[in-house]
């Protein structure tokens, strides 16, 4: 059965959003980009010689998942942990000048993600990677578990943006099903997970991994219709989330509403020149839907459009509310499939 929902309704929900409280919790990391051209491969070995012309600095994972939040009009709150470093130091200046309300936990025994694409003619060419995902120290542990109990009591929205870092694991999961059990009205859970931790997922309302997350979470592995759909019936059989939403690159989004109700949403992507930080695109603007008061589906819709829109353009991009309600009015209805 096909459907072609209307997208005025998508717009509208983005006025809603704005200032809404979403609350962040993960791996939070410092992005560095290094622009440049190759014009010559090195006398030294079989690489090309990348003359830099610029360099930037971002937040990345969980930061930019706040950023994509902040850019589409919401009021993220993040919650992660540093090192006690120059990068550490860095990336809380950076996150306050993108006016993110940041609450990073230092802890001296680990150093603070960074890690660094080097990318020439529009395409990555290497990226160089600092970081450690040991087990969180007990008193950093003890503080991110204390935080994040006390501030998920102010939103209706939690996204978890597990990176497999240490920041995420079972203690800190379980902290968190015990202060939401006592809520009423129960903040959302969305879940951006990583197969490491996949036990410690038990219980969210939403799941969102791409397709190599789910495979390698279920045991399944393809691309087929058929191996989607078995994939993701052994994810609610293992992780016992209550919905799932599995990004398909170029296919688009298969949304799990139950085990037995799954729709099939095609991408919107033009173009596609850089996948960077396309899964922290999808949920934030899956966060700022259903913060919005929008169901699950036009939630995943609204977050199909935003992915399209950062996929086209190089390096982890925030997606702006503008850019999103410019693309939502020149765009057609999707068609959308139910998937037996």
């Amino acid at each position: 059965m096909n459907g072609m929902p209307e997208l005025s309704h998508l717009r509208e929900a983005l006025d809603r959003v704005a200032g809404k409280p979403v609350l962040v919790v993960g791996d939070c990391m410092l992005d560095h980009y290094l622009f440049g051209d190759v014009g010559r491969i090195s006398p030294e070995a079989p690489v090309p010689v990348v003359r830099v012309r610029t360099e930037r600095h971002t937040a990345g994972g969980a930061g930019n998942v706040a950023r994509n939040l902040a850019a589409l009009g919401a009021s993220p709150r993040l919650v992660s942990v540093i090192g006690d470093d120059d990068g550490g130091r860095m990336l809380a200046a950076i996150l306050a000048q993108d006016d993110i309300n940041a609450f990073l936990l230092t802890d001296p025994g680990r150093p603070t993600t960074i890690k660094t694409r080097i990318i020439a003619q529009n395409q990555q060419v290497a990226r160089v990677d600092r970081e450690s995902d040991a087990p969180l120290t007990p008193g950093a542990r003890h503080g991110l578990i204390e935080t994040v109990c006390r501030m998920a009591r102010e939103v209706s929205v939690i996204v978890i943006s597990d990176y497999a870092k240490g920041v995420i694991g079972p203690e800190c999961m379980t902290a968190l099903r015990h202060t939401l059990d006592g809520l009423d009205p129960r903040p959302l859970v969305l879940v951006d997970p990583k197969p490491a931790n996949a036990a410690c997922y038990a219980g969210v309302d939403l799941m969102t991994p791409n397709r190599k997350e789910t495979g390698e979470m279920s045991g399944i592995h393809g691309n087929s219709r058929t191996e989607v759909l078995k994939a993701g019936l052994a994810l609610f059989r293992t992780c016992k989330c209550r919905h799932l939403c599995v990004t398909l690159g170029p296919d688009g989004i298969a949304l799990f509403r139950s085990p037995s109700e799954v729709t099939h949403i095609p991408t919107f992507a033009k173009r596609v020149y850089d996948v960077t930080g396309a899964g922290d695109s999808v949920v934030a603007a899956l966060a700022c839907g259903l913060a919005a008061g929008l169901d699950l589906l036009d939630a995943c819709v609204l977050s199909n459009y935003c992915a399209g829109i950062a996929v086209s353009q190089v390096g982890a991009v925030a997606v702006s509310r503008d850019m999103l309600a410019q693309a939502l009015q020149n765009a057609a209805s999707p068609t959308l499939e139910t998937w037996l």
